[in-house]
């Protein structure tokens, strides 16, 4: 309990805003199922609860990808913008948070960072003062669901660069275009401010504290010595070792900047802070993560880059129609790779937390998962509550195993 007598939560308040109107339906429902003899709990936790909960975070997932699909379709041929897409929806962590953790806030997140990117790029360098307004709170909706988000202010800030410079030229003063942007940004900010009074109230009520978070503090990070290349390439659930697509989708971030500056230089800084950002955190492996889920808010990013690197690989190929092909294949074996890394994960034949080897799971990847996935699969369809009680006291034991370093 914490010092004002509430139980310990450090997790967003920003899911629970997002799930609110699927959950209160279903409660208005369970109530009415009850008035008329129904015998359902209606406590939040029974399973019409927890099915709307799982179905919106898949909902908001698969948004977030159409989201990232049009803004992506708007700078590159369709194809590239589709089979960058289809490649980071199944060859990346985004679907062990959509469809096996779907309590956790990563799917919703890349759905908020989806909504910002979009809207950003909608109107920027035309932005009213009320869009601005607008672009505040989808910014305040993002830090409510995942804190890190905080850091894609990077767009706005260097758009606002970008319009004092142009207008600064075109004027010759450097007064005037401070006049016409200061109202906009001072709006932006507080509306931001303000669209953060949910978290900043649930962490006063929790812990005294509208700025204690329940996380080690920033000041204890390791903020001169961050885990650079481990975040990247450590067999404790690196972020390019785990899924190897997001190689493609970061090489394809400069690229990207070709196409066009801001957006290319936004995702490009906003990948480089944000990296920096989780390398320095203590647990920047994410503990029993998937990959490291921290970077599966920037899903949308890395489909732009991904299609950026699509799109330049058919100029180097030389022919459209063989490139779609190389590019569609990498895609399918991308996603065949991640699928049976996913199965190894998620049925503990590798562990879920700390280093894994290479070795067993290479062995496991073409020996192993191909005569256990389908049996696999027909027992979590048919026999889900069993598999899932198996799997979870797999991982209770696994915690309790004397003489190993737990996370």
């Amino acid at each position: 309990y914490t010092r004002t007598g509430y139980l310990e939560n450090h997790f967003s308040v920003g899911p629970a805003i997002l799930w609110a109107p699927s959950v209160l339906a279903v409660h208005a429902a369970v109530r009415l199922v009850n008035h008329f003899g129904g015998h359902v709990p209606a406590d939040g936790h029974s399973r019409p609860y927890m099915l709307a909960l799982a179905l919106t975070t898949a909902g908001y997932g698969f948004l977030s990808l159409l989201l990232a699909f049009r803004i992506a379709r708007k700078y590159f041929a369709e194809q590239w913008a589709f089979l960058a897409t289809i490649g980071l929806w199944l060859a990346s962590s985004l679907p062990v948070y959509m469809y096996f953790n779907p309590s956790w806030s990563h799917a919703l997140s890349a759905f908020a960072v989806a909504l910002f990117v979009w809207y950003w790029d909608r109107t920027q360098l035309r932005r009213t003062t009320w869009q601005w307004a607008l672009l505040g709170a989808m910014a305040g909706l993002m830090g409510n669901i995942y804190y890190p988000n905080v850091i894609l202010l990077i767009f706005p800030g260097i758009e606002i660069i970008q319009m004092l410079r142009v207008a600064r030229a075109e004027s010759g003063s450097r007064l005037a275009p401070l006049r016409r942007l200061v109202p906009s940004c001072v709006l932006f900010v507080a509306v931001f401010i303000v669209s953060l009074l949910p978290t900043f109230v649930t962490r006063q009520i929790i812990y005294g504290s509208p700025f204690d978070t329940g996380y080690p503090g920033m000041r204890t990070w390791n903020w001169a010595s961050p885990a650079l290349l481990q975040v990247l390439f450590s067999s404790d659930h690196g972020m390019f070792s785990w899924t190897p697509i997001l190689v493609l989708a970061t090489v394809g971030l400069f690229l990207l900047i070709k196409r066009n500056a801001l957006l290319g230089i936004g995702s490009l800084l906003t990948f480089v802070a944000y990296y920096y950002f989780i390398a320095s955190y203590s647990d920047w492996h994410g503990l029993s993560s998937f990959g490291n889920r921290f970077f599966v808010s920037l899903t949308p990013i890395f489909i732009l880059g991904l299609t950026a690197f699509y799109s330049s690989f058919s100029r180097w190929v030389g022919k459209s129609s063989r490139a779609a092909m190389l590019a569609g294949a990498a895609t399918v074996l991308f996603t065949v790779w991640n699928i049976g890394f996913i199965f190894q994960w998620g049925t503990h034949m590798i562990p879920a937390r700390g280093k894994i080897s290479w070795g067993e799971m290479a062995h496991n990847q073409f020996v192993v998962v191909p005569l256990r996935l389908t049996h696999s699969l027909e027992t979590y369809f048919l026999h889900r509550n069993d598999m899932m009680q198996h799997i979870e006291q797999e991982d209770i034991q696994q915690h309790k195993v004397p003489g190993t370093k737990q996370n």
